[in-house]
């Protein structure tokens, strides 16, 4: 995966939300449609962080936003499958810079679909559950719903 391109824009639906304070169901049901064809880029892959950081979401937005980011780092990325450290540094700054729970389980997602990663991510992921705000009280809540 090049680091970067630019020339590369958002996709105009995601261009269309950007400094948006709030995410509804039906804009994440238009993101869908728009991706439904096409594979997420880089750019767009900055767009889903910007909008992470800065806007309320909807229950939807969560899973919308890991598969999407897992799919751009760990399946369209070649080789397939496959996190080169490169990638994991850029996915790892862009979860650092928004330090949401939802970058936490696109992180653990990247962890558990990835085939082959750089041997310090793990580690790196799970000293993220400590220091971000709301991960603790987010794993406590699903473990106490599993059990």
């Amino acid at each position: 995966m090049p680091l970067s391109n630019p020339t590369e824009t958002a996709h105009p639906a995601l261009a269309a939300l950007a400094g948006r304070m709030e995410i509804s169901a039906a804009d994440v049901a238009a993101l869908r449609a728009a991706f439904a064809e096409r594979p997420f880029a880089r750019a767009d892959a900055l767009a889903l962080f910007a909008l992470e950081a800065g806007a309320a979401t909807p229950p939807e937005w969560t899973p919308f936003f890991v598969s999407a980011i897992t799919d751009l780092v760990v399946w369209n990325a070649r080789p397939t499958g496959v996190i080169e450290p490169a990638a994991a540094d850029w996915l790892m700054a862009q979860a650092d810079a928004a330090r949401t729970v939802n970058c936490f389980a696109l992180l653990v997602n990247v962890l558990a679909e990835a085939h082959r990663i750089p041997a310090w991510l793990p580690a790196a992921v799970r000293a993220r559950a400590a220091q971000w705000p709301g991960v603790k009280e987010a794993l406590r809540s699903h473990m106490a719903q599993a059990a």
